[in-house]
């Protein structure tokens, strides 16, 4: 030990013998994964005057640009307009960091008796064996016990995009975890070929019987296993996969981002409680079952990055970041796009960070 630091340490004895109290938060540290180590913020993206920008799922195209598929709606339905008034668009960059032009709107709301007739989000792409594979939320009443995923397929990233007349996967029975909705679909083939579709849920009876209005029911993760991308998927009789409940407070966790990476299966997800609900959640697992607990830190809240003007009122998740979705290169995380209330307009856009290898 070099003598500095050995005097500064047999100086601070005494004090830590007096005061352990005091002391305790800054000789504890919550657990920062090694993914978080490796970020590098960047900038926003995907700025739009006159709209909310929330969740971009990136990918590679074969010359290596770069395609992103993410919500949007009018400003002048606030935040809640995700549930109401979302849609599907389409952006094209040269590189990650920008900038995109415009293609247009894959999929809006289409109205009618259709299964995703009032909103369209939470878009996720993939590709399998040369074909694209979009996932998708979609409503029909405006309201959360509608949510449903679907999936929409394509030959091409600008389409055409076969659209979905069903959605790919019901909610559960009445009175099962799972009865209120599916959403936040997240997709990942196993080493042995089985498709791995993860999904958030919660109880519709928890739902409608909240004890906090901010946080209404308790969400949860199951796990769909299908033979090929299109289905049908069955879901693990094990479910659900994640389940914070137990811990007490009304603890959980959403917005699951699964990859498959040397080995193992990683989730990023979005904490409501485990340790605050600013930070992001980072797991691990060895079969994509039974999964870490408790997580890691995968990234923190906006102010450890970089500055923002002060909160306005009309911006309730300002702070934090949601929808973590990952950008590859060669099967190797290449950047985290993430979703972030402010900037320019003072809504909300896409924000970037470097994956450092």
């Amino acid at each position: 030990m070099k003598r500095r630091n050995f005097l500064g340490y047999t100086a601070m004895m005494p004090v830590m013998g007096l005061f352990p109290s005091s002391l305790e938060p800054l000789l504890h540290k919550d657990p920062e994964s090694a993914f978080a180590s490796r970020l590098e913020p960047l900038h926003r993206l995907l700025e739009t005057e006159g709209y909310y920008v929330w969740g971009t799922s990136p990918i590679y195209d074969a010359a290596g640009k770069v395609h992103v598929f993410y919500s949007r709606w009018k400003a002048e339905y606030g935040m809640g307009g995700w549930i109401h008034q979302s849609e599907i668009a389409h952006a094209v960059a040269d590189q990650p960091e920008g900038p995109y032009t415009f293609q247009g709107v894959v999929f809006s709301p289409r109205g009618g008796k259709h299964w995703d007739a009032t909103t369209c989000h939470n878009p996720h792409i993939k590709e399998v064996n040369g074909k694209y594979y979009l996932f998708y939320m979609g409503n029909h009443n405006k309201r959360t016990n509608t949510k449903r995923i679907g999936l929409a397929t394509a030959d091409a990233l600008d389409g055409p995009w076969q659209r979905p007349d069903e959605p790919l996967l019901e909610a559960g029975e009445e009175g099962s975890w799972d009865d209120h909705c599916t959403t936040n679909p997240s997709f990942v083939q196993h080493p042995d070929g089985r498709c791995f579709l993860y999904y958030k849920s919660w109880n519709t009876y928890e739902y409608e019987h909240y004890t906090d209005p901010k946080i209404r029911g308790n969400r949860k993760y199951g796990l769909a296993i299908a033979d090929q991308p299109e289905g049908p998927y069955r879901k693990y009789e094990g479910n659900p996969i994640i389940n914070y409940a137990d811990k007490g407070d009304n603890i959980q966790a959403e917005d699951g981002f699964v990859w498959y990476e040397e080995g193992k299966f990683r989730m990023l997800m979005r904490d409501m409680g485990i340790y605050n609900h600013q930070y992001g959640l980072y797991l691990t697992s060895e079969d994509g079952i039974h999964f870490s607990d408790p997580p890691e830190i995968a990234y923190y809240e906006t102010d450890h990055y970089f500055s923002q003007p002060p909160k306005l009122g009309h911006l309730s998740k300002y702070g934090r970041f949601e929808r973590p979705q990952i950008l590859f290169k060669d099967d190797k995380p290449d950047y985290l796009f993430l979703a972030s209330q402010g900037g320019e307009f003072m809504t909300s856009s896409t924000y970037l960070f470097k994956i450092k290898n």
